[in-house]
């Protein structure tokens, strides 16, 4: 028994090991086939707290608490029990051996022990819960596992399942030698030895035996499992143990931060592009990605690291009103042809390439973007994405799906000039009257029309913006849509009572741009970046406030890209310091008919999982005095998208229902009077999903949906009157 167990084990091991190394040299090169990527080796000391912060602590896995926790007992087993593995070789010669050193120490033999009990029921724990969440069960495509190859997973499992199995058995087998020698302690076997008081009786030469046949049957799962992960690049269910770790320390937030908020600049070659040198660019350069290997090699990473968990798939707003669209699918086509693709990309030669089999060469030919019969990406799945960000959020091993999306989208805008119809009305908009919607610009300062007192504007009233305390920022919806104009007017009026002054640039502003870049036109988001740049060195503004959420986050976070560094603040922020510096007082209502009133919140992508404010908009919906608030049951870093990210606001939905009669349903359900937001795209979606609902009959006429500045302004007007 020994000598076979010694040849089967040694002859796998060598197989294993081998196949292992030369796959992983082969990933490495299909890696390096990506563009350069900057900003991912700077504070290495930073990348490697990050790394062992999400290892060790799980933080981003803990995002769903019980299965984080499952899961980080099954990690930390892998990793722990590795010296398991040695030992079994060791037993294969001797089955008394003990490592070196450590031996019989009772510390590693206690967390030994408890790893593999945690481990098996973690692991058992993960296998019932998929097989509750199976797609061919009630779920279907709702179930995070819908598209996920079940095999790969099941095998993964099962192979962890029964290497701790073995675990156990050799624990079990040596409890019983150490009997025979008197030397059984239950303190040495705190949780095995009622397992191994039931074969002290067997002879010693059995319990030898038995440990030869376990110990080769736990290598033998080891690197069969080896072996398969090997053959199978694409693995990423098994690969990710291994992936995950460049992944996490290449992020591109080095202190742990996720990919969202600024959308990265269009690159070449690794460099920003210089949009006012733009005619010195290399006439075939790829702006944006319109083939595999355009993505740079922090994307191949990511598809390789790719779990397959579907905790992205189960968050996505357009996955979740049955659109073609998920970041999971997304990630793991791209990542098939990434490596089908290698062979072509690799070959040093034409003959080379051209004697590749028929099936490399398909791929080769094979469009990155187009109809969902012939190409990688489905068109439709591509434009589908509301760039909320859900998914990016949810990952527990940091990929950058909204990255790969917008650079798909970059390339078919740019090049290809293949986009949604709709968004020639957008474009022409932006380019020839700077706001989306067409308007003439000398509309800009309508809103303020009616206020009972002034409103400064640079240029006219002031000479810069030194004179005031911050710059309103009005935005295209604040000045020219009519619901979002109550907003700003209610603004206005909250910061004049508090006294805080400012001014707007009036005709003088522009859209921001948010729109043309995150549908793919960087051309026409410089040209409007660069306009408002110059505005603001002209006007020396500092410090803004702003009502939309998606100028809020591109003034913030993308300006800094063109050299511009703001101060920025959401009015919510702003509104909710005057309040906690008594400067803006809530009254309660005096006809108490009016109490009681109850208001939720919806958390807008572009302020909450882009830029992390979620505190302000609640404590000042708690803080109005005869109201009361009802949260969503998604809500924060996991809220449901309105659908009018990723200038989604301007494009059909064609395809299956509509985002935000989703959203809307679900804030008419708590029951809410008042449905409250703090960004006029919310604003609009939820106004026309609460129309519809209103026309059917599935929600009350007298729910109102309103900023959340309208409701504090109504509440402090009650103290003034």
């Amino acid at each position: 028994m020994q000598i076979l167990a010694i040849v089967v084990s040694l002859a796998i091991a060598a197989v294993g090991i081998a196949l292992f190394g030369k796959t992983i040299g082969h990933m490495v090169s299909v890696i390096k086939l990506g563009q350069p990527a900057q900003g991912r080796t700077g504070d290495p000391g930073q990348r490697t707290v990050t790394l062992v912060k999400e290892t060790l602590g799980h933080t981003r896995m803990l995002q769903w608490s019980h299965i984080g926790v499952l899961h980080w007992f099954v990690a930390v087993g892998f990793v722990g029990l590795f010296l398991s593995l040695v030992m079994a070789f060791g037993q294969l010669f001797d089955a008394h051996w003990a490592l070196p050193i450590i031996g019989h120490w009772i510390v590693f033999e206690w967390v030994t022990e408890i790893l593999t009990w945690t481990g098996l029921l973690g692991i058992a724990a993960l296998i019932v819960i998929r097989l509750r969440h199976l797609p061919s069960g009630s779920e279907g495509r709702y179930s995070r596992f819908f598209g996920s190859r079940a095999w790969q997973a099941y095998y993964v499992e099962y192979t962890i399942l029964g290497v701790l199995i073995c675990i156990l058995g050799l624990r079990t087998l040596e409890y019983g030698l150490a009997a025979h020698l008197g030397e059984a302690s239950k303190w040495h076997f705190p949780l095995t030895w009622f397992l191994g008081e039931a074969v002290t009786d067997w002879p010693e030469s059995r319990l030898e035996n038995g440990i030869y046949l376990v110990a080769m049957i736990k290598i033998l799962i080891s690197f069969a499992w080896m072996i398969t992960i090997s053959l199978n690049a694409t693995m990423g269910v098994a690969w990710h143990r291994f992936t995950a770790w460049p992944n996490i320390w290449f992020k591109r937030e080095a202190d742990g931060g996720t990919a969202l908020g600024a959308l990265q600049p269009i690159s070449v070659n690794g460099a920003p592009i210089d949009f006012e040198n733009i005619d010195e660019l290399d006439e075939d350069a790829a702006l944006g990605v319109g083939k595999v290997e355009d993505f740079t090699w922090k994307g191949l990473l990511d598809f390789t690291t790719c779990t397959e968990c579907g905790r992205c798939q189960s968050q996505c707003p357009a996955w979740n009103t049955d659109k073609p669209l998920s970041p999971k699918l997304v990630m793991m086509n791209l990542r098939e042809h990434a490596y089908a693709k290698a062979p072509y990309l690799l070959a040093s030669s034409d003959e080379e390439r051209k004697s590749l089999p028929e099936l490399v060469l398909a791929e080769q030919d094979k469009p990155l973007v187009g109809p969902a019969d012939v190409a990688v990406i489905d068109e439709d799945a591509l434009w589908a994405c509301t760039s909320c960000g859900a998914c990016v959020q949810q990952c527990p091993v940091d990929i950058e799906h909204v990255d790969a999306i917008m650079d798909m989208r970059r390339y078919q805008v740019l090049i290809e000039s293949s986009f949604p119809s709709e968004l020639n009305g957008l474009f022409k908009g932006l380019e020839n009257k700077g706001n989306p919607w067409n308007m003439n610009p000398s509309g800009r300062m309508d809103w303020a029309k009616d206020l009972p007192f002034e409103v400064k504007q640079v240029g006219a009233d002031v000479e810069s913006l030194d004179e005031v305390d911050y710059l309103f920022w009005v935005g295209c919806a604040g000045a020219f849509e009519d619901r979002a104009k109550k907003t700003t007017q209610a603004v206005a009026e909250l910061l004049n009572i508090a006294g805080v002054s400012f001014a707007v640039l009036g005709d003088g502003e522009t859209c921001t741009g948010d729109p043309a870049r995150r549908s793919g036109n960087e051309f026409v988001f410089q040209q409007l970046a660069m306009q408002n740049a110059e505005v603001f060195k002209e006007t020396k503004v500092r410090k803004v406030v702003s009502t939309c959420a998606h100028c809020f986050n591109t003034l913030k976070n993308e300006y800094s890209q063109l050299g511009v560094e703001l101060d920025v603040i959401h009015h919510t922020q702003l509104l909710n310091r005057l309040v906690r510096d008594g400067k803006l007082t809530p009254v309660a209502p005096a006809d108490s008919s009016l109490n009681g009133q109850k208001i939720t919140y919806h958390d807008p992508c572009y302020l909450g999982r882009h830029n992390q404010v979620y505190d302000a908009p609640r404590e000042l919906l708690d803080i109005i005095p005869g109201a009361e608030y009802a949260e969503m049951p998604r809500n924060q870093t996991k809220s449901f998208c309105c659908g009018a990210g990723g200038a989604r606001m301007w494009m059909e939905e064609k395809l299956g229902t509509r985002i935000n009669l989703n959203r809307t349903t679900e804030a008419v359900e708590t029951g809410a009077d008042k449905i409250a937001t703090g960004c006029p795209f919310c604003r609009v979606m939820l106004s026309d999903g609460l129309t519809a609902k209103q026309a059917d009959g599935s929600a009350r006429e007298s729910v109102e949906v309103q900023d959340v500045a309208q409701l504090l302004l109504a509440s402090v007007k009650r103290g003034e009157s």
